[in-house]
């Protein structure tokens, strides 16, 4: 048996959290959103290129709560770009199924909602307006919108008249910047303007995602958005990180994004410690090859074996990170063609390795670095304008979900 119960072998528990334990019954309300109920109250932030119905129902299989597709462009889905529609697309078994929007314009916003909508295929919406990526800041949309309080109030109004009973959420950041800090302001207009909920990522902008989330920052804006519930983003690596983060800060729910790249079992844990027991220790090689594997084969089942494997190449790094002989195990798995050569390469692995303590916590993903956040010129000139940026961003763009 490749696991053991993680009260016996606290080496699984870092330092920071060694003291937590599970929730107690009737500890943690319901998290609703909308109609929705969402047990436990754990949501898979959405993730460009990878939040893709494969990845979801990988995810799901593990442990309830809330998927949200990758980042699908209004504008781009208003036109019915080929790819755009397949981003958009969910896998059957999907329930409920959850969709991020990216917004600069109250028009297209409302366009796209009405025909997700009115198509019946959706049932939970959430808007991107906490994006830091340069080619995104600098063009007026993501982390920048929430700048303009008048112009985020129209986009987001668009989309909750369009939406109906479908329930209408908003993710958002800190801020630009130290200077620019936009958060409360950003739960407030989506509380006023009916939003089912509110999340935020807990860094500002111009910190990408380096250093520690600010959960401080996500207790503020509790005590400001008083009748929706409010979703914490950021350093959720361990299951216990997300009882932490409620404990401390009120929060009604966590956003899990980086924590889950290669260890998509971590839901599972989280299922576990909000159920009030201690999870499982994290799977020995032969048990990640075995996920690496129904991951690759759900790529390629989805997209093509070639589009399939090349999209799995980033994640067979992320599930072999930290383990011993993982240098040069990753440097065969970035050149794999096939699911042959993958399935060769786990196949002369021991599975019986551990995995390692020291990967507990490691990131995955973008990391590190922080910029000057890029700006349309003038954009700081006049905060109550509320004229849309004057150009979309394009689908095929590669940006985080903030």
């Amino acid at each position: 048996m490749w696991y053991l119960c993680w009260a016996m072998d606290p080496r699984y528990i870092s330092p920071v959290n060694r003291q937590v334990r599970p929730a107690a019954a009737g500890e943690f309300s319901p998290l609703c959103i909308g109609s929705l109920q969402v047990d436990p109250p754990v949501v898979l932030a959405p993730m460009v290129g990878i939040t893709n119905p494969p990845f979801r129902t990988l995810c799901r299989g593990f442990g309830a709560g809330l998927y949200v597709s990758e980042m699908i462009t209004a504008r781009a889905l208003v036109e019915r770009h080929t790819k755009t529609l397949q981003m958009a697309s969910f896998d059957p078994s999907e329930q409920p199924r959850s969709l991020q929007l990216y917004c600069v314009d109250a028009v297209y916003t409302a366009e796209a909602v009405r025909w997700l909508v009115g198509e019946d295929l959706v049932d939970h919406i959430d808007m991107n307006f906490g994006c830091p990526v340069r080619k995104v800041t600098r063009r007026g949309g993501g982390a920048a919108i929430s700048l303009k309080p008048r112009l985020l109030e129209k986009i987001i109004r668009a989309a909750v008249g369009a939406a109906g009973d479908v329930p209408v959420t908003i993710k958002f950041r800190i801020g630009i910047d130290d200077d620019h800090l936009t958060f409360l302001d950003a739960g407030r207009i989506g509380e006023a303007e009916g939003c089912a909920a509110v999340a935020m990522h807990a860094r500002t902008a111009a910190q990408l995602y380096d250093g520690e989330a600010d959960w401080h920052r996500i207790g503020e804006l509790k005590q400001a958005v008083t009748t929706i519930p409010v979703l914490g983003n950021g350093d959720i690596w361990e299951a216990w990180d997300a009882l932490r983060m409620m404990r401390t800060t009120g929060c009604d729910g966590v956003v899990v994004g980086r924590g889950c790249l290669g260890r998509p079992w971590l839901f599972r844990d989280l299922a576990d410690v909000f159920a009030g027991r201690d999870p499982a220790d994290p799977p020995r090689f032969g048990e990640v090859a075995r996920v690496m594997l129904d991951h690759a084969r759900g790529l390629t089942a989805w997209m093509g074996e070639t589009l399939g494997v090349r999209n799995f190449r980033k994640h067979a790094t992320w599930y072999t990170k930290g383990f011993p002989g993982s240098a040069r195990l990753r440097d065969r798995l970035i050149r794999i063609e096939t699911l042959t050569d993958l399935e060769k390469i786990l196949a002369e692995a021991d599975p019986d390795v551990a995995f390692p303590e020291s990967a507990m916590r490691v990131p995955r993903g973008k990391s590190g670095g922080r910029q000057k956040v890029a700006l349309p010129v003038g954009y700081l000139d006049d905060l109550d304008d509320d004229t849309p940026p004057s150009e979309e961003l394009e689908q095929t763009a590669a940006v985080s979900g903030g």
